[in-house]
């Protein structure tokens, strides 16, 4: 049963987007949604062009005297309480960055579904510099505002966060997961993001090749940040041959210190037109637009990015390709797993075993997709929303408290 109160105050937020998106400049850069209504269709009705979308809450969160500037985004809480970290980044306007918060939580209600998680989607965005803008104040005044959700939205690491940022939010707020293990957190989630993309890119490698390993591929990965070099960590290990590129040179002289033979290319177009069987996008959103598809060599695309589906039909153009994708939230939900963990008094062998199993979803999906003749993407959107759907219903039986 749906609580009236809870939906009068996401109605009070929500109902201020098309006032402040009709006050925007129309103009917005490439890949950017101009957001005009937001009690739009359903989650598999949404594009990128319709600037539709359908989320129970959007909060604007701004303190001037630590300069903060924040959009909290409650995607669903079907499941339970809405998780999703919290990303700081210097977008170039504040509708870049509404856009970009909407797609973020809406596909985290479909990781965590996928995921097996008792948790919604929703996400966080700081616009800003982190290395610049970000201070002790802006941080805990954000934690304020999460508190102020009363529980309805948790928040996590994401890009230009980390945990140490979460020891500081939770002074505020008691819904702030990936802390430090110093504070009785997870850690930093990164660690099980990338594990989690190679249990993917291995489920990937054994429906397409017949053999659960990278070993002699030859894999590209783009992005070696956070997820991308703990990535590249485990692909040689099993012994893949590995191409990266970065636009901080610093991220890439750490993975050369570490790792010598590792090839580097100056960017993402060298990367994809590279003689790779695997790409893995481990940068941000969007890399998986009609350029790239068009000249990619790779035979398996599998990263650590969220949304890298630059619009819809990019699913199709990849399968017509005979290239494998696998869905970026379901290979990249390890980092939610451990955070999600964090809940409950985390464990790190619990929180690990539970990645693993992506391996055995994605082999799921990847069956599930030839048998019905559809997109990897697809699958894993129809398994997501079974879930929300069959448990999410079992909410509505009055428990009489």
């Amino acid at each position: 049963m749906k609580n009236p109160m809870l939906s009068g105050i996401a109605t009070q937020h929500v109902a201020t987007l098309e006032a402040i998106s009709a006050a925007k400049e129309r103009r917005a850069g490439p890949g950017v949604t101009t957001v005009t209504n937001v009690f739009g269709p359903s989650h598999k009705d949404v594009s990128p062009e319709s600037g539709q979308s359908r989320h129970e809450q959007v909060v604007f969160c701004s303190d001037e005297q630590s300069g903060l500037r924040a959009i909290i985004a409650i995607y669903n809480t079907t499941l339970g309480p809405a998780l999703g970290g919290t990303r700081f980044y210097p977008y170039a306007s504040e509708q870049e960055a509404l856009a970009d918060v909407l797609n973020l939580s809406r596909a985290m209600a479909y990781k965590n579904a996928l995921a097996g998680l008792d948790h919604g989607g929703g996400k966080a965005v700081i616009i800003g510099d982190p290395a610049t803008d970000k201070n002790e104040a802006l941080l805990r005044a954000f934690g304020r505002f999460v508190e102020s959700l009363s529980g309805r939205y948790i928040t996590a690491c994401d890009v230009g966060t980390y945990s140490e940022d979460m020891d500081l939010m939770s002074r505020e707020s008691r819904f702030v997961t990936g802390r430090t293990v110093a504070n009785g957190g997870a850690g930093d989630s990164s660690v099980l993001t990338a594990f989690g993309v190679f249990q993917g890119m291995r489920a990937a490698a054994e429906h397409a090749w017949g053999a659960p390993t990278l070993h002699g591929r030859r894999v590209g990965v783009e992005g070696v940040g956070k997820v991308g070099h703990r990535l590249v960590d485990h692909l040689i290990e099993d012994g893949a041959e590995v191409v990266i590129c970065d636009v901080d040179e610093r991220a890439v002289e750490r993975v050369k210190t570490r790792h010598p033979g590792v090839e580097v290319v100056a960017d993402k177009g060298a990367l994809t037109r590279a003689d790779i069987d695997v790409y893995a996008p481990c940068a941000l959103g969007g890399a998986l637009d009609d350029e790239t598809v068009g000249r990619l060599a790779a035979k398996i695309v599998c990263g650590g990015a969220n949304n890298q589906l630059a619009h819809l039909g990019v699913e199709k153009q990849l399968a017509e390709r005979g290239i494998l994708y696998a869905p970026d939230y379901l290979v990249n939900s390890g980092g939610v797993i451990q955070v999600a963990d964090e809940l409950h008094g985390f464990s790190m062998e619990r929180a690990r075993d539970r990645a693993t199993r992506i391996y055995d979803t994605a082999l799921k999906i990847f069956g599930l997709a030839e048998e019905e003749g559809v997109a990897p993407a697809v699958a894993a959107d129809k398994l997501a929303e079974r879930r929300m759907s069959e448990v999410g219903r079992i909410r509505g039986i009055w428990l009489g408290r």
